[in-house]
């Protein structure tokens, strides 16, 4: 058999294969078990393989491409169109075999062990965050039934919890007080967890040189330019420095028709949490570097603080400053540091002086 391309459809433990040859007819269609599939394609001479980027894609990838072949990852949503008739393993392997065939389609870029140890971190980290914020909603909201308020934030749970139970007259009983001190504890470990996790985030951090050149943008701190390193890896995969403000989903849908361009709120598209730590950091970049950036002979940072004045208008100000952001990481780590292991000063890369004010405005509206 001349098998030139294969489709491979991942599963937990049956995986579907579908192999045609260099003119399309199908020459392979089976099922493997999943301890099967490392010595089935080590008997196979080196083809075209391709999958869908999905859990457990990229160690695949890895481990197929050590075997000789070349792997490509696609969208699950660029394979749908190319599924016939109902849905199945075998239908769903003969798409991923004629998507990946297909010359404008575009694929993923597979992630070293490195970067996926490194968003392990961050994901863990997520995870820790999201229930500490829970156990602290929690407190508070059980302490307001016994008329004890607190005020919103995470550092007011540390500071006030341990007053409240040391406080002898506010009527809380001996079966409270024990509850409330198993909760600020359970509290206490989580938030313990989350910082250890950054420390570990901050370590590999400082020796990376293209996140310390990240970390360098004004809005941009250690884990945001770490997880932008990881999540990116090859910054040339990028045609130019759009395309990943484009990959994270901040730049506006289009439901143009007609010749008429109608741009509508963000896509919202790629990762949501890079997306979430560059709109959240991004009104540090206005108060960081930003004052001389101007467009025409207004500078940018008056424009944003009268936008933000403007009801409804705040949050489209940050998700324009957010998509920016990306733009200028890619443009950064595009560029190679003078001297081969040694990162420039951690200071904001130069700006256009004079972008065109309408194309930024069609840009971001809506």
């Amino acid at each position: 058999m001349n098998i030139t391309r294969i489709g491979l459809d991942l599963a937990k433990n049956v995986l579907q294969v579908h192999g045609v040859d260099e003119r399309g007819k199908a020459l392979l269609r089976k099922r493997l078990k999943r301890g099967e599939v490392v010595a089935f394609f080590a008997r196979l001479s080196p083809c075209l393989i391709g999958m869908e980027a999905c859990g457990s894609a990229h160690h695949w990838a890895r481990e197929l491409a050590a075997l000789g072949h070349t792997v490509r990852l696609m969208a699950p949503q660029f394979v749908k169109p190319y599924v016939k008739a109902n849905k199945s393993d075998a239908r769903d392997a003969e798409a991923i075999c004629e998507a990946v065939g297909r010359p404008s389609m575009r694929f993923v870029p597979v992630k070293t062990l490195e970067q996926q140890s490194v968003l392990s971190l961050h994901r863990a980290r997520q995870g820790f965050v999201a229930a500490r914020t829970a156990q602290a909603n929690q407190i508070r909201g059980l302490l307001s039934e016994f008329g004890i308020v607190i005020a919103k934030g995470i550092r007011q749970i540390e500071g006030r919890v341990p007053e409240i139970l040391e406080e002898a007259e506010n009527g809380l009983c001996g079966m409270n007080r024990a509850l409330f001190q198993r909760l600020f504890e359970h509290f206490r470990q989580l938030d313990r967890q989350v910082k250890q996790l950054e420390e570990q985030i901050h370590a590999w951090h400082r020796e990376q040189v293209d996140s310390r050149r990240l970390a360098g943008i004004p809005g941009i701190g250690p884990l945001t330019a770490s997880a932008l390193t990881a999540a990116i890896g090859n910054a040339r995969e990028f045609a130019h420095a759009r395309q990943l403000a484009a990959w994270l989903g901040l730049v506006p849908r289009q439901a143009s028709s007609g010749g008429k361009d109608r741009l509508l709120g963000i896509s919202k598209r790629g990762d949501v949490y890079l997306r979430t730590l560059l709109i959240h950091r991004a009104p540090m970049r206005r108060r960081a570097g930003w004052r001389n950036w101007s467009i025409g002979a207004t500078p940018m940072w008056r424009r944003w603080r009268w936008r933000t004045r403007t009801p409804g208008s705040s949050g489209r100000c940050w998700r324009m400053v957010g998509s920016i952001n990306p733009a200028t990481s890619a443009r950064v780590c595009r560029r190679r540091p003078e001297r081969a292991g040694s990162a420039p000063a951690a200071q904001p890369p130069s700006l256009p002086t004079q972008p065109s004010h309408h194309r930024l405005h069609r840009r971001f509206r809506a």
